[in-house]
C-alpha cells in the first residue's frame, strides 16, 4: 500500500467528497491586465501571456495593469472560449479579454496547485463557440481529500513533471547537437571536397521555370506535382514521390523535372526557406509550380542538394534575395552563385556518407516527439491513478 493509500485509509476510509470548482475558485476578469499595444519586443520585461498552446506571445514594456503572480500567489488563467488554462507565478500582462485569472477562495479545503491537477483530469471539449467558465466548467466536480493527502499529491505530480521536463530537455539538446553535428560535416564535406572547382550554377547548368497551377487544381489522382511551399515543408533531401497531384487537363500546360533534376524553391516567408531544392528521383517527369525552377546538370541531383544546404550557399544567396514580404530569389540569382564540384566519384562518396549522417539525425527526429508521448501519456496516467478516490456517499 502507498503512503497516499496509507494516509486516505486512515483520514478518509468512507471515501472523498467531490465539490464544485466554482465552490473552490474565485475568477477575476482581466480587464485591468490587458495590454494597450502590440509592440512586444524580447529586450521588454512583462511577459503577455495566453492560455493556448502558446502561452507567452510576447514581452511588453507598459507598466500599469501588471497581474502580480508570483511563487507566493500563484495564479490559473483560464481560456473562456477553449478552456485551455496555465499555471503562473510570475507577473503578467494578457492579451484576451476572454481570459479568467482562477485563485482559491480564502475559505477553500484545497490547494490551487491540486486543483490545477485535478483540471487536468477533466475531459471536457468545448462544441461550441461560448464563454464557458460561469455557465459549464465551474460546475464541474473533483475529489477533495484532507489537505495532507493533497500536499502529498502534489509532491509526487511535482516530482514527476520535473523528471519529465528534465529528459525533454536532455532529449532535445541531444537533438540539437545532432543537427549542428551534422550541418558542420556536410560544409565540411562539401567545401572540402578533394579535387573541387569552384563553379557557377549558370555555368554547371540551366535553370527552367515551372508553370502555374494553383490549389483548386490539386485533386486525389492526376498529374504528380512539385508545389514551391511543399520543398521546405514536405521534403527532405530528395524524394522520389510526389505528396501532390494536379488535374490531367493540365497536362499540356505545364512543365516538368526530369528524373535527375534539382527543383529549387523560387518564393518563401523566409530568406532561409527560399532557395531551398529537392532532388527528384522518381522514374517519371513531375510537373513543377511557377515559383519554382528546375535545374538540369550533369552533377549528381543529390550532392547539388547537399551543396545548396551549406553555410557558404546561404551567404552567396542572401545577396540576391529580394527582401519584399514574400521573399523571393530569381533564375539569375540562382545561376550566379558557386558550389565546390568535385568529379562525380567524389560527389557519389560525399552524398553516401551525408545520407548516413541524414538518416541518424531523421530516426533521432523520429524518437524524439515518440519518447515525449510516451512520456506525457505515462505521467497522465499515474495523474489519474493518484486522482481517482472511491467517493464518499453523498
Amino acid at each position: 500500500m502507498s503512503r497516499i493509500d496509507e494516509m486516505l485509509q486512515e483520514m478518509c476510509p468512507d471515501g472523498v467528497a467531490t465539490m464544485a470548482l466554482g465552490e473552490l475558485l474565485d475568477y477575476e476578469q482581466p480587464g485591468k491586465y490587458l495590454v494597450s499595444s502590440t509592440d512586444y519586443h524580447n529586450d521588454h520585461e512583462t511577459p503577455v501571456l495566453t492560455a493556448g498552446q502558446t502561452f507567452i506571445l510576447g514581452y511588453t514594456n507598459e507598466t500599469d495593469g501588471i497581474y502580480p503572480g508570483s511563487t507566493e500567489h500563484p495564479v490559473l488563467i483560464f481560456d473562456d472560449f477553449t478552456t485551455a488554462f496555465r499555471w503562473v507565478d510570475f507577473p503578467f500582462k494578457a492579451k484576451s479579454s476572454a481570459m479568467k485569472m482562477l485563485t482559491i477562495k480564502s475559505n477553500a479545503p484545497a490547494l490551487l496547485r491540486y486543483v490545477y491537477f485535478a483540471m487536468q483530469c477533466i475531459g471536457y471539449e468545448p462544441q461550441d463557440h461560448a464563454r464557458h467558465w460561469i455557465g459549464k466548467y465551474s460546475h464541474f466536480r473533483i475529489p477533495v481529500p484532507p489537505l495532507k493527502v493533497q500536499r502529498e499529491i502534489v509532491r509526487v505530480l511535482d516530482q514527476f513533471t520535473q523528471l519529465e521536463a528534465e529528459l525533454e530537455a536532455e532529449l532535445e539538446a541531444e537533438l540539437k547537437a545532432r543537427h549542428r553535428q551534422y550541418d558542420f560535416y556536410r560544409d565540411k564535406l562539401v567545401g572540402e571536397a578533394a579535387g573541387a572547382e569552384r563553379l557557377r550554377l549558370g555555368d554547371i547548368g540551366s535553370f527552367v521555370r515551372g508553370r502555374r497551377f494553383t490549389k483548386n487544381d490539386v485533386v486525389a489522382s492526376g498529374i504528380p506535382s512539385i508545389h514551391y511551399g511543399e520543398i521546405y515543408t514536405e521534403y527532405g533531401i530528395s524524394t522520389s514521390e510526389a505528396v501532390r497531384q494536379v488535374r490531367v487537363e493540365l497536362r499540356d500546360q505545364l512543365r516538368y523535372a526530369e528524373p535527375g533534376s534539382v527543383v529549387f524553391a523560387g518564393v518563401g516567408e523566409t530568406v532561409e526557406d527560399v532557395g531551398k531544392a529537392v532532388a527528384w528521383l522518381g522514374n517519371e517527369p513531375v510537373a513543377t509550380h511557377d515559383d519554382t525552377f528546375v535545374f538540369t546538370s550533369p552533377l549528381n541531383p543529390k550532392y547539388v542538394a547537399y551543396a545548396v544546404q551549406t553555410k557558404e550557399f546561404n551567404r552567396q544567396k542572401e545577396r540576391h534575395v529580394s527582401r519584399a514580404k514574400v521573399k523571393r530569389l530569381s533564375a539569375a540569382g540562382l545561376a550566379d552563385i558557386k558550389i565546390p564540384v568535385p568529379n562525380l566519384a567524389v560527389q557519389e562518396k560525399i552524398v553516401e556518407t551525408l545520407d548516413s549522417f541524414d538518416s541518424l539525425v531523421k530516426e533521432i527526429n523520429f524518437e524524439l516527439p515518440a519518447e515525449i508521448s510516451f512520456r506525457r501519456k505515462q505521467y497522465e496516467y499515474y495523474r489519474g491513478r493518484l486522482l481517482r478516490f472511491k467517493e464518499a456517499a453523498a
